[in-house]
């Protein structure tokens, strides 16, 4: 028997599609409170020392949380390479902002400080606000779309042709997801700095976090009532061969209302994913001013998987639908990489995430406890 055939090919496609939701629950909950935190920048802090706490929170872990977006980007290309060829073509406009965002992150933490200045100091603080807003409103707008469908179509030659524009992504679903994305990650970066932080720079977060909590609920309950009512999902109707090559359109897709819906009735114990999504915020809601602040901040990572997870829940097995031509949508059982391929990545994984996340538990150890004003005022940090 060769190795990789201890593993058949279906199951491996599965565990792969599995592995992606966790890359990406795993981005959101790690490097979200980050984007949350420079969200609430401006608005919890009112003093530059404040200002100071609020970025020492984040600087000495951000860039290891940023990590998970990395290995997310990795694994879209060498384990789903079409759905790479798809999302970072069509999307090129949109993931551009988002570098662009991010690039403003490392770079205003270590301007900031250079010019004893309060209109230069001020300047990049709002410019962290936008490396942390414009990321949380794109990735909320791009699920949104795939959720509605992708203008892409192939062609026989297998060769990916992206219609859409940029303007046509920030459609009123699609904004309705981002400004989820922007009250979930900002109750989260609230959940954090409630738990990094003391005084009155805690009280503004809590109170924040309260309010976005609040938001989070209602956006995601509107964004299911409008998936039910105005957008329609997809589904494939004819014979699936889950072990069969990865050409998309070796199938017959469907576009029909609720179908997004089908996966919860079919598999009742699915609900959990939506039941998550709600009782997240609702932790945080009633956990934030407590002093149970390690139990609020898991509530921000479990709003995250919730979400995330329901979105995964709801398409499966379609992984990007096509709006243009809804046969060549993209599915678990069409898409990969080859039998080998993702047997090898598996392995690979297996050793370094375990490394990556223990790595990861002995940073955030040795970084426990609170940031203070005094620790900051006294050289203590290094923002």
């Amino acid at each position: 028997m060769i190795l990789h055939e201890l593993i058949d090919y279906p199951t491996l496609r599965v565990i792969w599609w599995l592995l992606l939701g966790v890359i990406l629950i795993g981005f959101a909950a790690m490097d979200g409170f980050d984007l949350g935190t420079g969200i609430l920048l401006p608005f919890v802090g009112r003093t530059d020392i404040e200002r100071r706490v609020v970025i020492n929170t984040v600087g000495p872990v951000w860039e290891g949380n940023q990590v998970w977006l990395i290995l997310g980007g990795g694994a879209i290309f060498a384990a789903w390479p079409q759905l790479y060829a798809v999302s970072f073509s069509g999307f090129y406009l949109a993931m551009f902002a988002v570098l662009f965002a991010l690039i403003l992150r490392p770079v205003g933490f270590k301007y900031r400080g250079k010019r004893d200045s309060a209109a230069w100091r001020a300047a990049w603080d709002w410019a962290l606000f936008i490396g942390g807003f414009l990321p949380a409103l794109i990735f909320g707008v791009a699920i949104g779309n795939t959720l509605q469908g992708v203008p892409f179509r192939i062609n026989e030659d297998l060769r990916i042709f992206y219609d859409g524009t940029f303007f046509g992504l920030l459609n009123p679903f699609a904004l309705l997801c981002g400004l989820l994305s922007v009250a979930m990650l900002t109750m989260h970066g609230a959940a954090w700095l409630a738990l990094k932080t003391d005084g009155v720079v805690r009280a503004r977060s809590v109170s924040y976090g309260r309010l976005a909590a609040l938001a989070t609920i209602a956006l995601f309950a509107l964004g299911g009532v409008g998936i039910w009512l105005f957008v329609d999902g997809y589904v494939i109707t004819s014979a699936i061969d889950k072990a069969g090559p990865s050409n998309p359109l070796w199938k017959e897709v469907a576009r029909a209302p609720h179908a997004w819906f089908a996966n919860y009735a079919a598999q009742p114990w699915t609900m959990a994913a939506p039941a998550l999504g709600f009782l997240g915020p609702l932790i945080v809601l009633a956990l934030i001013g407590s002093k149970r602040e390690i139990v609020t901040l898991v509530g921000g990572m479990v709003t995250v998987f919730g979400v995330i997870a329901t979105v995964g829940v709801s398409m499966f097995p379609i992984i990007l639908p096509s709006s243009e031509q809804p046969n060549a949508s993209l599915s678990v059982w069409d898409t990969s990489s080859s039998h080998l391929t993702l047997f090898i990545m598996l392995v690979v994984s297996l050793f370094f995430l375990p490394i990556i996340m223990a790595y990861t538990s002995w940073v955030y150890s040795i970084l426990r406890g609170k940031v203070t004003r005094d620790r900051v005022e006294g050289g203590g940090h290094a923002y």
